[in-house]
């Protein structure tokens, strides 16, 4: 009979690497080959590329134009983040009037986008009732800040991206959901709302997470501001959301 081991219910707890154990003075080769996978896909959402037409299929009419940064190439977006944040000029985006912007940025996890955007704009877009909702626009080498000039440029009142967060060695498919009332360049990160994490099974569910963005969105809209002002709980939130 095999013995318990104690940190076994710890271990079902979290993605975290813990009590890991030891063979002599380092890890066992088994926990260094966890580890370099670990690494190894971490990597890859980083540099893999965004399926845009993936995204514009499973977005069906919903799908707007797909737009880039004025970064060139994935290694122009690493290494210079302020093109990242700034709208190609030739965008072909036309103005409108729009109470939501919704963005799909590759960010830093391709990935992330992949299995989890799609998903997010179809639990929540039901729960905006009477929103003007401008058609869904695909950013790559983008972001977050990229949304603002995509917002202005086609009149939204608000913007949300929803974006590939940077990779952990637990998790490599994290989508982070950014919302912003009045959208403008050089808007700062106090002036945003957040919610991460967004990868079922080991994070934030799609419902989970639409019901907590339509709650923020419809009391930033009713409050005409967004950020360190708009708190994630309270009136913002419905009960038990946290």
């Amino acid at each position: 009979m095999s013995e318990v081991d104690p940190w076994d219910a710890l271990r079902a707890a979290t993605r975290a690497r813990v009590g890991l154990g030891r063979a002599g003075d380092g890890l066992s080769t088994a926990e260094n080959l966890r580890l370099a996978a670990a690494h190894a896909q971490a990597r890859d959402a980083v540099h893999t590329a965004l399926d845009a037409d993936a995204i514009l299929a499973g977005l069906g009419e919903r799908a707007g134009p797909v737009v880039h940064s004025q970064a060139a190439d994935r290694a122009e977006y690493l290494q210079r983040p302020d093109l990242g944040r700034r709208l190609a000029p030739d965008h072909g985006l036309e103005a409108g009037e729009h109470d939501l912007v919704v963005v799909i940025s590759d960010g830093l996890s391709a990935r992330a986008v992949q299995d989890h955007a799609v998903a997010v704009v179809d639990a929540l877009l039901p729960r905006l009732e009477g929103w003007s909702v401008a058609p869904v626009v695909v950013a790559e080498q983008a972001r977050v800040a990229l949304g603002d000039e995509i917002a202005v440029a086609l009149g939204g009142r608000m913007v949300l991206v929803l974006i590939g967060e940077r990779p952990g060695m637990s998790s490599p498919d994290s989508l982070g959901a950014y919302l912003t009332f009045e959208p403008r360049p050089g808007r700062v990160d106090s002036e945003r709302n957040c919610v991460s994490n967004i990868r079922p099974p080991d994070g934030l569910t799609y419902d989970g997470a639409a019901e907590i963005l339509a709650a923020l969105l419809i009391e930033s809209f009713r409050l005409q501001l967004s950020g360190v002002e708009l708190k994630d709980t309270g009136a913002a939130l419905p009960s038990g959301a946290g």
